[in-house]
């Protein structure tokens, strides 16, 4: 079974997130109380790849989502899917940066770091076969890509990635043009 976890952190990449959570429930018959209401073979074939079967025939995205405040939490939570995820994988600072990068950088992402990487640990954990991570701030596991495309400005990313905090493991998807 080839599993993927998927990360996302801030508040762009949160909204993009929630809407994409929106799209792979639709794609894979999933309602919103994470409950397969699909009628194809082949959406229960793959539905491993995305999310965990949980009690009760529930389906819950295997997902990690960060923030530096709570606004956005509480708005991904308050959404159309926001009851799927599991309430552990919400990591989230009290205060936010203000839009200030050292802030982010130094102090509120610095203390989240810890939690988030635990998180991500179990997540993968309790893979039986995880065949990659795809997040939303792209920072985190390529650093490379992330600066020809001016996604350096993450600052929690950016704390990983000059932390020497990797996990081994890399799903890079490709863009085409």
């Amino acid at each position: 079974m080839r599993e993927i976890l998927h990360i996302q952190g801030g508040q762009c990449g949160n909204q993009i997130g929630a809407k994409f959570w929106e799209v792979i429930c639709d794609e894979h018959g999933i309602d919103h109380t994470g409950k397969y209401s699909g009628d194809s073979e082949l959406q229960l074939e793959r539905i491993n790849v995305y999310y965990n079967e949980a009690s009760g025939g529930r389906y819950v995205p295997r997902a990690v989502l960060m923030d530096l405040e709570p606004g956005t939490m509480d708005s991904v939570r308050s959404g159309p899917f926001g009851q799927i995820f599991r309430p552990d994988n919400f990591v989230f600072g009290q205060s936010g940066a203000g839009n200030n990068w050292a802030k982010g950088h130094y102090t509120e992402g610095a203390e989240l770091i810890d939690s988030v990487l635990d998180v991500v640990r179990k997540e993968a954990e309790n893979c039986d076969c995880l065949q990659g991570i795809e997040n939303e701030t792209l920072t985190l596991f390529v650093p490379e890509l992330a600066m020809l495309i001016g996604f350096r400005e993450d600052p929690i990313c950016v704390y990983l990635l000059e932390n020497n905090c990797e996990i081994n493991c890399l799903c890079l998807l490709y863009f085409s043009e």
